[in-house]
């Protein structure tokens, strides 16, 4: 029997680099697809993109096979190039900084350990369906952290 490949599109969001971020993200599995987002009042783009690649594989209820689609080079590269060597050198990066977002690669390390991982960049804000709407779910996550945000609009 071949197992079924849970695909995943995730996308992050701030207004402000930081300011009030959200993040998004869209699950496919067997015919059934579930959104999530979120959002913070003070974070930075790539903490929303981080993050939202942890809460998908985090609503997982099973250890699965999942297709991750980002847009975030930083979350890809982050994950499948630099990760290894971050870990290697005590969470220091090649110059001897601290890795930023060290806590979320952390978070994002402890959940792919329990699924099969393939990682996907995709161009954002380039027509592709599933990622277009990770980045509506990533702007709404953000909506309610927005200073001007009404919920009656």
């Amino acid at each position: 029997m071949t197992e079924k490949l849970v695909e995943i599109w995730t996308d992050g969001a701030c207004s402000g680099n930081p300011g009030p971020g959200g993040w998004g993200a869209i699950l496919t599995f067997n015919g059934h697809e579930k959104e999530l987002k979120g959002g913070e009042f003070e974070t930075t783009n790539n903490r929303m993109e981080l993050t939202a690649a942890i809460e998908s594989l985090a609503a997982l209820k099973r250890r699965s096979k999942v297709a991750v689609h980002t847009n975030s080079s930083y979350v890809k590269d982050g994950i499948t190039k630099w990760m290894v060597n971050w870990k290697a050198r005590g969470w220091k990066t090649a110059d001897k900084k601290p890795v930023k977002n060290k806590d979320l690669w952390e978070l994002l390390d402890a959940q792919i350990l329990n699924h099969d991982v393939a990682w996907h960049w995709v161009k954002g804000h380039a027509g592709d369906e599933m990622n277009e709407r990770a980045d509506e779910l990533a702007r709404a996550g953000m909506a309610p952290f927005k200073p001007d945000y009404d919920p009656d609009a």
